[in-house]
């Protein structure tokens, strides 16, 4: 593809994008993928845990995705869309593997300044901070696995993917009232889970 071609795909649109890879165009979705591929890598990893995995699901997500492209009537953005197949993928991937749940500590470090709870244990700015950031990650990974499919889903999705509660909501299919309820109830259990660690 010339230069000139390539500058004319960056000129676009979400929507242009779609339209032209509904059209059977490789490159606009080319475009698509590219936009995404990281954000929705980033939620597969946090997810799963294991990089082979996210991977392949990322593979999978995005294949699916073009498949089902000719269904796609725009009712949602392609944001939201790609994002609902990927969190469907991920739970029904987690729910047959029920594999350890983990939190790479770049993504921690991205959303940890949206808990109070989490802000408290990681504050100072110290030498030690990266032996309490571990810390700290272990016992996220323990508390993690306490908490449903829907619930770890909101965690990852708000305080990892810094995602805002009506995004969240149309990417599973609920209300933003009902995602703000899942994600107090996982903090919630996450804080007490936590201070018990500290505690004992």
């Amino acid at each position: 593809m010339s230069e000139n071609s390539e500058l004319h795909y960056e000129s676009m649109d979400e929507g242009e994008w779609v339209l032209r890879a509904q059209q059977g165009d490789m490159v606009a979705y080319d475009q698509l993928v590219a936009a995404y591929q990281g954000r929705i890598y980033g939620l597969l990893y946090n997810m799963t845990s294991n990089k082979e995995d996210a991977e392949d699901l990322l593979q999978e997500v995005f294949l699916k995705a073009y498949r089902a492209l000719p269904k796609f009537r725009g009712k949602s953005s392609f944001y939201t869309w790609i994002y609902r197949i990927a969190v469907n993928r991920a739970i029904n991937f987690v729910k047959k593997r029920k594999r350890r749940q983990a939190l790479s500590l770049d993504d921690l470090d991205m959303g940890i300044d949206r808990d109070p709870a989490l802000v408290q244990m990681s504050s100072s700015d110290t030498p030690d901070r990266d032996i309490r950031m571990k810390e700290l990650q272990e016992k996220l990974n323990k508390a993690l696995q306490t908490l449903s499919e829907n619930h770890r889903t909101v965690v990852v999705l708000h305080d990892i993917q810094g995602l805002p509660h009506h995004e969240i909501g149309r990417i599973m299919g609920c209300s933003p009232g009902t995602v703000r309820s899942r994600l107090f109830y996982a903090r919630q259990q996450l804080q007490a889970q936590l201070v018990n660690d500290r505690s004992s």
